[in-house]
Parts: C-alpha cells; structure tokens; sequence
C-alpha cells in the first residue's frame, strides 16, 4: 500500500467522534452545563469487583448545544478525536520537548551544575503552560463539545 493511502486511512480514523452519555445539570443560552461519567475501558468487566483497575470518574463540562435542552435531559457528549489528538500534544508532548531541547542546548553549551540546567528546564516547562493560558480563549474556540439529547 502506499504511504498516501497510510496516510489517507489515518485521517479518516482520526476524524471519528469520541462520545460521552450525560446529565445536563444547567443550560445557559446557547451553552449547556453537562455532567459526563467518563470510564475506563475496563469498568465495565464482570470481574471489575475483584480488579484494581477499574475506574470511573464524573466531570462537568460547558458544552454547545445542538438543540434545545433542559436541565435534567440525557444527552450525548461529542468532540473529534483529532482534537483529543491535539490536546494530547499541547498538553505532554510539546513541553517534553520544550523540556529536553532545554536540557540539550544547556547541557552541550554551559557548564553549569546539572541541579541549575533541570530548574531551568522545568521553569522553560513552566513558561510554556502559562503561554498556553494566554491563548487559553482562543484554544477554547478550537476544542468545543457538542452536545445532542439522547
């Protein structure tokens, strides 16, 4: 197969929803307070009484409503894998990156004591999360939940 095809393949399944069941707790015009219970993979087993692993936790989230809802109503949480994709890369991969590239230009270019060149990678660490909550307005237009009653 080609590298394109690969490619093409990727995208598409990268463009499939990730969905949640929910409770929608308040509705503010056309914004809506849900409380999702999201699940491990495992939680659901039979055997989960006799397994450490299974987990559930419950999380509110404002989402934008694909119709009119009322507090009270079950509804169905979506956002796209690929933005969960890209939440994963802002969120750990790029400041482990920023981290190491730190580290590296440090380390290879002064000889200071590894104590400072580790602080300072986790103040450049530190630096990126705060230039992160700068944009934080315009990241939240790009990663919106929908929501559709059940």
């Amino acid at each position: 197969m080609k590298i394109s095809s690969y490619l093409c393949t990727l995208f598409m399944l990268m463009d499939e929803l990730i969905r949640h069941t929910g409770v929608v707790l308040s509705v503010h015009g056309e914004m809506a307070h849900v409380e999702i219970i999201q699940t491990s993979a495992c939680s659901a087993c039979k055997a989960k009484s006799m397994c450490m692993s299974a987990e559930s936790q419950q999380k509110e989230m404002d989402v934008v409503m694909l119709e009119k809802l009322q507090p009270g109503d079950q509804v169905e949480v979506e956002v796209r894998e690929r933005l969960a994709w890209k939440a994963v890369l802002l969120a750990y991969i790029l400041p482990f990156i920023v981290m190491m590239a730190v580290i590296a230009v440090l380390d290879f270019t002064t000889d200071w004591p590894e104590a400072v060149v580790g602080t300072l990678s986790l103040c450049a660490i530190a630096l990126y999360y705060i230039g992160l909550s700068v944009f934080k307005h315009r990241l939240q237009t790009q990663f919106t939940f929908t929501a559709r009653k059940i």
